[in-house]
């Protein structure tokens, strides 16, 4: 379990429920270390200004999140977490390890805004 105040994602099922039932969303699939929790705390700090997203995380070690881990655009991803920017349930934007505010913040803006 991850110790975050997202929404947890536990099952492939649920993941293909979650990025089909909503807009625009984004899943940072990681551990509890320490290149995982500040994206973690990001997300949780944006979460209220960017209510067109739906945030959350998926456990990296789950075999459930093979539904990230074997994604083609992750193939040479290096490090944890993998961050996913879906739209529609079509996966639009794919990065790996620790990210800044301001870089994900540039991709919500980049991928997700209201004018898009």
């Amino acid at each position: 379990m991850l110790y975050t105040n997202l929404t947890h994602i536990e099952t492939a099922d649920a993941h293909q429920k979650f990025i089909s039932e909503n807009e625009n969303v984004m899943i940072c699939c990681g551990r509890m270390g320490p290149m995982c929790i500040p994206v973690y705390g990001i997300m949780e700090e944006i979460e209220s200004e960017y209510t067109n997203v739906k945030f959350a995380d998926m456990e990296f070690d789950s075999p459930e999140s093979h539904v990230i881990r074997n994604t083609p655009e992750v193939r040479g991803f290096m490090g944890i977490p993998f961050t996913m920017y879906y739209k529609y349930g079509k996966l639009v934007k794919a990065t790996s390890s620790i990210q800044s505010k301001t870089q994900i913040i540039a991709i919500l803006d980049s991928e997700f805004s209201t004018g898009k």
